[in-house]
């Protein structure tokens, strides 16, 4: 019988310090200076499972980080889920000074409402909660992001 050698482990860092250790969504902070940005860093989704109370956990660090850019204009939220309300944006610690909340109206669709705030560029980050969506969709908002020299984030609920 061969002895049992124990291979060292590399350190693991707890979830939210491995978390937090890097910038949160990179492709999603604006550069100081003006530039192009690539189709890649234009769009980007985060996919959350599990428990709300737990998404929404996971989703403060990012959103607060987004409400603090030194860009001066806004964070847009585009049908958030109703459990997102200005109580728990204060509760989470993001500059509520900063964050548009916008739900579709009329015969208006979230997609569009998300294409027109990336559009018009007064947001520099346009979070929607648009589920799964398709190539078109998202080719609409990456054309919607690069003529308002912004950021799409969709974040889909498990």
């Amino acid at each position: 019988m061969q002895p049992f050698t124990h291979a060292p482990q590399p350190t693991q860092l707890p979830l939210f310090e491995a978390f937090l250790a890097q910038p949160v969504l990179p492709g999603l902070k604006p550069s100081a200076q003006p530039r192009k940005s690539s189709q890649n860093e234009l769009f980007s989704e985060l996919t959350l499972r599990g428990a709300p109370g737990h998404c929404q956990s996971l989703l403060a660090p990012i959103l607060r980080e987004l409400s603090e850019e030194d860009d001066s204009r806004w964070l847009t939220l585009i049908a958030p889920p109703a459990s997102l309300t200005q109580a728990w944006l204060r509760d989470a610690g993001l500059n509520r000074e900063r964050i548009l909340l916008l739900q579709p109206g009329g015969n208006q669709t979230a997609l569009q409402l998300a294409c027109e705030a990336l559009r018009l560029g007064r947001s520099h980050t346009v979070v929607s909660w648009l589920g799964n969506i398709n190539s078109g969709a998202r080719q609409q908002l990456l054309r919607a992001a690069a003529l308002g020299n912004a950021q799409s984030l969709n974040v889909r609920l498990g």
